[in-house]
């Protein structure tokens, strides 16, 4: 299983991302901002989402087409 950023570059288990659009969280009045960094990802069985942390939420799934490899 390949999992890709927004530009094609491959990710794997622990590495850092950034967020390249401001993103709403469900169930939250949390709006993510972009470029905000995202640390230590957690690839899912998914290629298309990962699992990772921001600042104020935890267990955040977010799709890969809106991240990009820090």
């Amino acid at each position: 299983m390949k999992v890709k950023d927004s530009n094609g570059t491959p990710l794997s288990e622990g590495d850092s991302v950034t967020l390249i659009k401001d993103l709403k969280v469900k169930g939250t009045s949390v709006t993510l901002k972009r470029g905000t960094l995202i640390k230590n990802i957690h690839l899912t069985g998914n290629e298309d989402e990962v699992e990772g942390r921001a600042e104020k939420v935890k267990n955040l799934v977010l799709r890969t087409e809106f991240l990009k490899k820090a």
